[in-house]
């Protein structure tokens, strides 16, 4: 792709899923999650009946067709669309204001970010069974924006071009592409997401405080270095077929959370943390996929990650049995 192609002008039609939530009845329970039901889900746990609901309201799709430079990412086409467009449209994107990861959605349906989402990577022809490829990578290594691109210098000029959004898949719907990301939060917290250092202070051979007592070797702060990158964006849990929103996965985004812990040689607390990730919620219920994996924005391979966090439960499981 030349120079004059990454930054030339687009007419580009955003296609958009928009919803309009309608108050809820008084008392009424509705059913959304795959996973959701009124007594337990299918890995024992309770489903959360109020948070895995599918919402009531208006859903319809609408296009806007506006100019943009291929270098533009998709949201700053969106801000174009509010300004000038349409004021009502509803998207969350707090990253402007360092709140790194706020805006995950699903362009063409991979979830990402609009920030980082660059027009020429992800518009398509408007040509119906058009699919770019998608493949996983190891961990560190950054998105490759070109699993997306098309080639804009052999495109017709005539060619529809457009760009699918929705909100992040797996949540419920606030607002247009606004998602309810409250269930993916408070099951990071539920696996305590903080260092448990043991308290004991070490003292010096004068009998002095030492101040150095946490101090890390490098091959110690590599375990879990990447893993506190984590910026709880949702991504992972929007392409994980087994996190619904609800109460039968914990994710895997709170089972990142506790690797980062779990990995970290001064904390305290890593047999309560795999005693937690027992759960039927937690370790049994990642049926390894590996979907997490394919488009972390933070170069985390996810599933690799979960997958020797599972080994070690397990092996922890085995040895709480033996005793």
């Amino acid at each position: 792709m030349t120079n004059a192609a990454v930054d030339r002008m687009l007419t580009v039609t955003l296609r958009v899923s928009r919803f309009t939530p309608k108050p809820e009845r008084p008392g009424r329970r509705r059913g959304g999650s795959p996973f959701g039901s009124r007594s337990k889900s299918p890995f024992g746990g309770d489903a959360a009946a109020g948070r895995t609901n599918r919402a009531r309201g208006k859903r319809w799709t609408q296009e806007y067709t506006l100019d943009v430079h291929a270098s533009d990412s998709v949201l700053d086409c969106l801000l174009t669309v509010k300004r000038e467009q349409d004021p009502s449209l509803a998207f969350r994107y707090s990253c402007g204001h360092g709140m790194c990861g706020s805006d995950a959605v699903a362009i063409n349906g991979t979830p990402t970010l609009l920030c980082t989402a660059k027009v020429r990577d992800w518009v398509r022809p408007d040509t119906p069974g058009f699919v770019g490829d998608d493949g996983f990578r190891p961990t560190g290594e950054p998105v490759d924006a070109d699993a997306h691109a098309l080639d804009l210098d052999a495109l017709d000029p005539d060619t529809t071009l457009v760009i699918e959004l929705a909100a992040l898949p797996g949540f419920p719907t606030q607002r247009d592409l606004i998602a309810d990301i409250d269930p993916m939060l408070d099951q990071i917290r539920k696996l305590e997401p903080y260092l448990k250092a043991s308290g004991d202070l070490q003292v010096t051979d004068e009998g002095k405080i030492n101040a150095f007592e946490y101090l890390q070797n490098p091959e110690q702060l590599a375990r879990y270095e990447l893993l506190s990158n984590c910026i709880a964006c949702g991504v992972c849990e929007g392409s994980c077929p087994v996190y619904a929103g609800g109460d039968a996965f914990v994710g895997p985004a709170a089972m990142i959370a506790a690797s980062r812990f779990i990995n970290d040689s001064r904390d305290g607390a890593t047999a309560s943390r795999l005693t937690a990730l027992m759960e039927p919620d937690g370790a049994r219920a990642c049926q390894s996929v590996r979907a997490c994996s394919m488009h972390c924005p933070k170069g985390i391979d996810v599933g690799e990650e979960l997958w020797q966090t599972i080994q070690k439960v397990d092996a922890a499981r085995v040895s709480s049995e033996a005793e």
